[in-house]
């Protein structure tokens, strides 16, 4: 049980920064908005993800959104990218920061919550903790992976 607990709170710590960085989300947009007004279908895509992903409650659905909304956001900052003024905008280099250190702090929550998840799983699957695991109906847990298959690809460097 108290495995178990671990991972409720584990999960816990990342929901706090994803409700963060829902609230940055619609800021960033906004800002964004005035440079790229042809980019809409985008724009529509995050806000849609957002919203899926604050009504979602379960684990693997909720992994699953986020990944997306990741991939998403990601392309929004490359789109950035093209515009000069956008990048000099404080506002957005502001958005930008709070964006990356958000992102630092679900990569670490992500991190603990997975090893949370190792250990949860040992215990289920280990003899005699097994035999109660069935008893009481305690399945897997389900690591929080990245599905982007761009965060997977190696950083090509060329001179």
């Amino acid at each position: 049980m108290n495995k178990k607990n671990r991972l409720k709170e584990a999960w816990s710590g990342i929901d706090v920064y994803l409700k963060k960085r829902y609230e940055l989300i619609p800021n960033l947009i906004e800002t964004v908005k005035v440079y790229a007004n042809y980019e809409q279908k985008l724009m529509q895509d995050l806000v849609r993800l957002r919203n899926e992903s604050i009504q979602t409650q379960q684990n693997q659905e909720k992994i699953n959104t986020e990944s997306h909304l990741s991939e998403n956001i990601n392309r929004l900052m490359l789109i950035a990218e093209n515009y000069p003024d956008l990048k000099a905008n404080t506002n957005f280099q502001q958005l930008q920061t709070q964006l990356e250190t958000i992102e630092t702090e679900i990569e670490l929550s992500r991190r603990y919550y997975n090893g949370t998840v190792r250990e949860y799983n040992i215990q289920v699957q280990s003899f005699p903790s097994n035999l109660i695991a069935a008893i009481f109906g305690f399945k897997n847990g389900i690591f929080f992976e990245i599905n982007n298959s761009v965060a997977r690809e190696p950083v090509k460097v060329s001179f």
